[in-house]
């Protein structure tokens, strides 16, 4: 089951550059996230924790009916701030 491609933004790959996010975790997040929340602009934000329930790898996707495509991502230790629960 592959699924529609994660296309990654140029953007999105500077910024994961500089923050030390390899591109195997984003797609990771995107193809089987902990949540997903929505986002604006029609966007959501898909989200999964990391580093033993810590952190969270937030990754922001606008999604079409060809593709995910990655607008930028992120790491954050505000995981209560972040994760919503059921």
């Amino acid at each position: 089951m592959p699924g529609k491609p994660v296309i990654v933004s140029g953007h999105a790959r500077f910024e994961m550059r500089r923050r030390g996010i390899r591109e195997a975790q984003v797609v990771g997040v995107v193809r089987l996230p902990g949540q997903v929340v929505p986002s604006r602009k029609g966007r959501h934000v898909y989200q999964a924790k990391i580093a033993s329930g810590k952190m969270l790898l937030r990754v922001v996707v606008r999604e079409d009916t060809s593709a995910y495509h990655v607008i930028t991502a992120y790491k954050t230790s505000k995981v209560a701030k972040y994760w919503k629960r059921p």
